[in-house]
C-alpha cells in the first residue's frame, strides 16, 4: 500500500528558512503568521457603509437647518382657523378709527406732494401709478356706483383691504364687506392748511380750498396692498357698470 505523499511546507517558511536559523524561522513562522489574527471583514467601508453615511451626514445637516430657520410662516387655512383676522365687534368703532384716518390723510398728502412750498398739479401722468400703489388702510369711501344697487351710498373707513373686498366701518359702527368688482369708490383728500398770513389767505379763493377727489374702479384695483406697491399698473379700458 503506498504512503501519503508529505505535506507541503507554507510559503513563508520556506522563506523564512533561507534567512533564518531552523528555530528562528519556526519561531517567526508560529508567532507572526500562524498565530496573527485574520480579520474576515475588509477594513475599507462598503459602499453600503458610504452610502449610510452620508444620510446620517444628510439628516445632521438637516437637522441644524431646521434648528436655526426662522418660523415657518401660517398657510390661510390656519390664518383663519386662528382668528388672526378677526376684528372684535367691541372695538370696530367709528371713532376708534377716526384716528387711523387723520393719519391716512397725512400719508396720502405726502404721497401727492401736497405738503411742499411750490405749486403742484395733479395729473394721471404724474400721481396716477402714485395713487394705484398707496395703501388705503384708514381711507374713507363711498360707495357711488354699483351693480348691487343696496350697496350705493355706503361710506365709511376701510379696516381691511383683501384682494377682492373692502371692510369699512360706518359712522352707525356697522362693518360691511364690499366687493371691489363692479364697483366705484369715492374717496376725498383734503389739502393741508398753509401758516401764512391773514392777508394772503384772504386773497385765496374758496375754490382752491376745495378737497381733492379721486375715484377708484375696484374692478382694477383688485390687488392685496403688498402685491400693489411693486406692480407696474398699464392703462386700460374701463368697462362702466
Amino acid at each position: 500500500m503506498a504512503s501519503s505523499p508529505a505535506p507541503k511546507a507554507h510559503i513563508a517558511q520556506t522563506l523564512l528558512s533561507r534567512a533564518h536559523s531552523p528555530d528562528s524561522a519556526t519561531q517567526q513562522f508560529t508567532e507572526r503568521v500562524k498565530q496573527k489574527p485574520l480579520f474576515l471583514r475588509a477594513t475599507s467601508p462598503s459602499a453600503s457603509d458610504n452610502r449610510s453615511r452620508r444620510r446620517l451626514e444628510r439628516l445632521r445637516k438637516k437637522e441644524y437647518f431646521i434648528r436655526h430657520q426662522k418660523p415657518r410662516p401660517l398657510s390661510a387655512r390656519e390664518k383663519r382657523k386662528s382668528g388672526l383676522y378677526d376684528l372684535p365687534k367691541e372695538e370696530c368703532k367709528y371713532a376708534i378709527f377716526k384716528g387711523l384716518h387723520d393719519l391716512w390723510v397725512g400719508y396720502m398728502q405726502d404721497v401727492l406732494d401736497l405738503k411742499s412750498n411750490h405749486a403742484v398739479y395733479i395729473t394721471p401722468n404724474s400721481h396716477g401709478s402714485k395713487l394705484v400703489s398707496a395703501d388705503y388702510h384708514g381711507a374713507e369711501v363711498e360707495v357711488v356706483r354699483s351693480r348691487c344697487a343696496g350697496r350705493v351710498g355706503v361710506k365709511g373707513i376701510v379696516v381691511r383691504d383683501t384682494k377682492f373686498t373692502f371692510v369699512v366701518v360706518t359712522q352707525r359702527d356697522e362693518m360691511k364687506t364690499v366687493p371691489k368688482e363692479h364697483t366705484v369708490f369715492r374717496f376725498i383728500v383734503p389739502l393741508p392748511k398753509r401758516a401764512d398770513s391773514a392777508e394772503s389767505q384772504q386773497k385765496e379763493s374758496a375754490e382752491d380750498c376745495k378737497p381733492l377727489t379721486f375715484e377708484l374702479h375696484g374692478s382694477q384695483f383688485e390687488n392685496k396692498p403688498v402685491d400693489r406697491a411693486n406692480k407696474k399698473f398699464k392703462w386700460r379700458n374701463i368697462d362702466y357698470v
